[in-house]
């Protein structure tokens, strides 16, 4: 590169390779010699609140612990007034004064429910336009948005006439439209600022800035001031430290300046918003500087030099900044890839990835446990530090969860979501609740929330919770409401949870009737709320609200509804079955953030906490593309022409500042990069910088695999969960005594017994029953049940003989009405079964008339019983054939309906599915009522589908069906007969039940081959 002009004494650049605000404050204790006072008097302003805190804990290492005075160190991102000492503010009157007394920041809740009003009243006025007006949550929701263009808009500090003056005729007619409703922005939102007494809180910001920066050309202090680690991307903020480069002591400290930029790759920079020093170009040029060669490098304390006994960082070797510059370098000029390789020192280079690894994850769960051991390692080391970086929320949080496991509790910067924390899930389920009518599964939800406890001790209301799900839960649904509730509890059940469940719906009553009602105060709807949650968190020694605001989640949940409650006043009525939706919309974006308790050696931070300090082990996590960097933000409002011509920065501004961290963290003294091959399933591409940087090392001829971690970690990670020995499990064998074995059984159970003969163990012997699903279905297990019932009903009317009546068809659909009953008002049963119905009834009628000549009548829902004797006694057998026709000729026909899937002729070869076979053998021995004994010359499953076609008939093989039938259940009942006979699960994978209600007790998925327990 060329050489610039010398460095200008005021602005300097501490480089990516050493840790800022280590450097930063070795540099201010060193200046400040012995004084204890004169460290004091210096002034550090830093991007925000976690860089001062990181500023501090800077001091605090290097200086050994001992007591400090230290600098004025303020936030430029959260700036407060009382912050700031404006030079000459002590006069009365003096223009310093008068810029302080400024309104209010408009609290951001209050914000967000003043615009959420002014959207609703937009489409309000709109109505009859066309379209559909939105919901009050969905208005919250671009409520949101809305503050996020006011909040950009404003940041840059252009004027809403930009919005005004764009030419809604040179967009499209949507975009037209969308220019419309911003004139919420530009009309409406002045208005209702004016009425608040308030100001936007970008705009508070700017104006303290700017008179801070006013004050400061105006009386220069005498004392240092220094502006350190910001880039100066809000235009408010770059005035301000263009007026403290001016000042007689004033300092600006750069985070990782690349001064080595040649000039074409620096004049590129300036046109390339994704690349990661284009921010700080645009800051020099404000400064008048127009060659990163102008700045200066922050001069390191040599009593910081030593480093290890204070326990800060090695820096990195020079030529890691070096080699990440290059593979960054912007698009346009990477044929300079080629010179610099050409003059690079490959040694050097080396040197610099010795300490630099990559390891790319299977999926996301295997990165973050990756990322957790090796943090769980860094502890090994006294002394050693280490944090993992990363943009990806979800990633944090798994790897929060797996440090759980040594005991570990980290410092995540970005805290937990509010909505996911206990008191917060605890107050989004009391209002759905509500609103679903008393359901099931938002019932139990709520009621086994380990905050509930309605008065009670938590076991005794558990116990009742458990109770009422088992006798009035399980099945289809009760009525709606608590009445409902109340109405289907069984008669032996009321004495107990009778009285419990009208304390819950007493408690809930004030809520329940804002939330019924079509309008209602969103006041008198969270304070019907917090009581209700209150009353069902009290236990007989904690009140509900001591239970519910506890701890930092329940103090952040306090803290956000006495919010929502001081903005709430004045908001629209909204319908009260929206409250829930709007609450977790305004619950979203919440945090909470450990104020203690944290391990103080590894942590969790976001690119921007990383961008000014570093640990001795940095981890890069998530550099996926679309995650780090994220995808370019898509404006809702205003398209990329539309937003150049207002002002605003392009999207891409988003990926250089993100570049730019991501190159601070880079240069850590150690570094490992990680990313998940596949997120849910999906291949995912690697970050653009990794790419880059696999180009640049290709060029340079080192081997793609040269950054793949040397040590196996993902090996140690599958170790971790590997047990010291795998012991297989034997199938269970149970052998109860014989007096305690089933002695009656129905064919289709036979047909179990023979498949799974566990099953029978469990239901028959061990009497357990499976429970029903939650808030089930009755059109699901009701559907066969429906058609049997009208079949039945029909036959029963025309048994026969004789044809059927000419009308058949029509009467069969009149039963079919009457049987389904109320079920025809649900939609799917109108619009799926019954459809199905009257094609099932279609092909019936067709294929019974064709059998009618031959029939001397049908019986239906025929009742059976046959005793056998086997070796320890009579054994039961009964049946209940959906039809039996009897002929002409003497014969006999067993029809079984089947609304499912039928058995393979291998399952019924193999006698897997005897239960046709049994009831013919049952038939001919004249076991079924009312019909004599014959024989049978028919064996058939009818198939009524209602699809195309409606029905099929399944003949299966008569000669000798029954006898072999007989002869097999005669030697299964003399094998179960004898007390050794265990009752295995699924003896014979061939004859395997598609579904068993019991696998799970029997540990199925443990020894079969196939399964999970097998493959361990």
């Amino acid at each position: 590169m060329t050489a610039g002009p010398p460095p200008r004494r005021s602005v300097f650049t501490i480089p990516p390779g050493v840790s800022f605000v280590d450097a930063l404050a070795g540099r201010l204790l060193a200046e400040a010699g012995g004084d204890p006072l004169e460290l004091a008097r210096a002034t550090v302003l830093l991007p925000n609140r976690r860089a001062c805190r990181a500023l501090q804990e800077a001091f605090l290492r290097l200086s050994g612990g001992r007591p400090l005075l230290l600098p004025r160190m303020m936030p430029l991102g959260d700036i407060d007034a009382d912050e700031l000492t404006l030079a000459g503010a002590a006069e009365i009157g003096g223009p310093a004064a008068e810029a302080l007394d400024l309104p209010p920041a408009i609290p951001p809740l209050r914000r967000r429910l003043l615009l959420t009003r002014a959207i609703l009243a937009a489409f309000a006025g709109a109505e009859g336009q066309g379209g559909r007006p939105p919901t009050v949550d969905q208005a919250a929701r671009l409520a949101a948005e809305l503050a996020r263009l006011l909040d950009q808009i404003q940041t840059e500090q252009l004027s809403f006439d930009g919005l005004r003056n764009l030419a809604p005729e040179d967009y499209a007619v949507h975009w037209q439209e969308t220019l419309k409703f911003l004139e919420i922005l530009t009309e409406a939102w002045p208005r209702i600022l004016e009425e608040q007494g308030c100001v936007d809180p970008a705009v508070r910001r700017n104006l303290l800035l700017t008179a801070q920066a006013e004050a400061w050309r105006r009386d220069p202090p005498a004392d240092p001031v220094i502006v350190a680690g910001s880039t100066g991307s809000i235009p408010a903020t770059a005035t301000l430290i263009e007026v403290v480069a001016g000042l007689p002591r004033g300092r600006i400290v750069l985070p990782g300046l690349d001064r080595e930029a040649d000039d074409e790759c620096w004049r590129a920079i300036g046109d390339d918003p994704s690349h990661p020093q284009h921010g700080l170009c645009l800051l020099l040029r404000r400064l008048g500087l127009h060659h990163p060669a102008e700045v200066a490098v922050w001069p390191v304390a040599e009593e910081w030099e030593a480093g290890p006994s204070a326990r800060v960082p090695r820096g990195a070797p020079p030529m890691r900044a070096r080699l990440i510059a290059e593979a960054l370098r912007p698009a346009a000029t990477t044929d300079g890839w080629r010179n610099w390789a050409a003059g690079c020192d490959l040694e050097a280079v080396e040197l610099a990835l010795r300490d630099v690894a990559r390891i790319d994850c299977p999926g996301p769960q295997e990165e973050a446990e990756v990322i957790a051991l090796m943090l769980r390692e860094t502890l090994e080391v006294p002394g050693r530090r280490a944090a993992l970086v990363t943009p990806d929320r979800a990633l944090a949080r798994r790897v929060a969860a797996e440090l759980r496991r040594w005991d570990i509790a980290i410092d995540d910067s970005a805290g937990w979501p509010l909505a996911d924390t206990p008191p917060g899930v605890f107050l989004r389920l009391t209002a759905e609740l509500l609103v679903e009518r008393v359901a099931p599964v938002p019932l139990l939800a709520v009621l086994k929330h380990p905050l509930a406890a309605g008065g009670l001790e938590r076991a005794a209301f558990r116990a009742l919770a458990r109770r009422l799900e088992m006798t009035v839960l399980r099945g289809p649904r009760p009525a709606p409401g608590f009445d409902g509730l109340l109405a289907a509890i069984p008669r032996d059940q009321r004495g107990e949870l009778e009285p419990w469940v009208e304390r819950l719906a007493a408690a809930a009553a004030p809520l329940a009737a804002l939330i019924a009602a079509p309008q209602a105060e969103l006041g008198a709807l969270l304070a019907a709320h917090v009581a209700f949650a209150e009353a069902l968190a009290a236990t007989p020694t904690e009140s509900g609200a001591e239970r519910l605001w506890a701890g930092e989640a329940g103090e952040a949940a306090a803290d956000f509804v006495a919010d929502l409650r001081q903005a709430a006043g004045g908001f629209s009525r909204l319908p009260g079955n929206r409250y829930p939706a709007l609450l977790g919309s305004l619950l979203a974006g919440q945090v909470v953030r450990p104020r203690f308790g944290r391990h103080p050696r590894v942590a969790i931070w976001g690119p921007l906490e990383a961008r000014l300090q570093h640990v001795d082990l940095m981890i890069l996590g998530g550099l996926n593309e679309g995650t780090w960097p994220p995808e370019p933000w898509a404006d809702p409002w205003l398209s990329r022409p539309m937003r150049r011509a207002f002002g605003l920065p392009a999207p891409e501004q988003r990926i250089g500042l993100a570049a730019h961290d991501f190159v601070q963290a880079f240069s850590a003294p150690e570094v490992v990069l990680t990313r998940a091959l596949r997120v849910e399933g999906t291949p995912t591409v690697p970050s653009r910088w990794l790419m880059r940087l696999d180009g640049l090392l290709r060029t340079l001829g080192i081997p793609a695999d040269r950054l793949q971690a040397a040590r196996p970690w993902l090996d140690w990670r599958a170790e971790l969960d590997r047990p010291e020995r795998v012991t297989p499990i034997a199938p269970p064998a149970p052998r109860p005594p014989v007096s305690v074995r089933p002695r009656r059984l129905s064919v289709t159970q036979v047909e179990t017994w023979m498949r799974d003969p566990y099953a029978i163990y469990a239901r028959c012997v061990l009497r357990l029953e499976p429970l029903e699903p939650l808030d089930a279905d009755p059109g699901a297990a009701d559907r066969g049940a429906f058609l049997h019932r009208a079949l039945d009903r029909f036959l029963r009317d025309h048994p026969g003989p004789g044809p059927l009546p000419a009308d058949a068809l029509d009467r069969l659909l009149a039963i079919g009405r009457q049987v389904f009953g109320p079920a025809l008002s649900r939609p799917a049963v109108w619009a799926f079964w019954w459809p199905r119905f009257e094609r099932v009834a279609r092909w019936f009628i067709e294929t019974e008339a064709g059998r009618r000549a031959d029939l001397a009548g049908s019986r239906t829902e025929v009742k059976g019983k046959l005793t056998l004797v086997g070796p320890a006694g009579p054994f039961e057998l009964t049946a209940k054939a959906d039809r039996i026709d009897l002929f002409h000729d003497g014969g006999l026909a067993i029809i079984d309906y089947k609304t499912g899937t039928l058995p393979t002729k291998r399952e019924v070869e193999l006698g897997f599915s005897p239960q046709l076979a049994l009831e013919a053998a049952m038939a001919q021995a004249g076991a079924f009522d009312g019909v004599p004994p014959a024989p049978v010359g028919e064996l058939a499953y009818w198939q009524l589908l209602g699809g195309d076609p409606a029905g099929r008939i399944d003949r299966l093989k008569v000669d000798g069906a029954a006898d072999s039938a007989s002869a097999g259940l005669a030697r299964l009942i003399a094998a179960f007969d004898d007390e050794n006979t265990p009752y295995l699960s699924q003896p014979n994978p061939d004859g395997a039940p598609r579904h068993s209600d019991y696998d799970h007790l029997a540990r199925v998925k443990e020894w079969s081959v196939g399964g999970s327990g097998g493959e361990a």
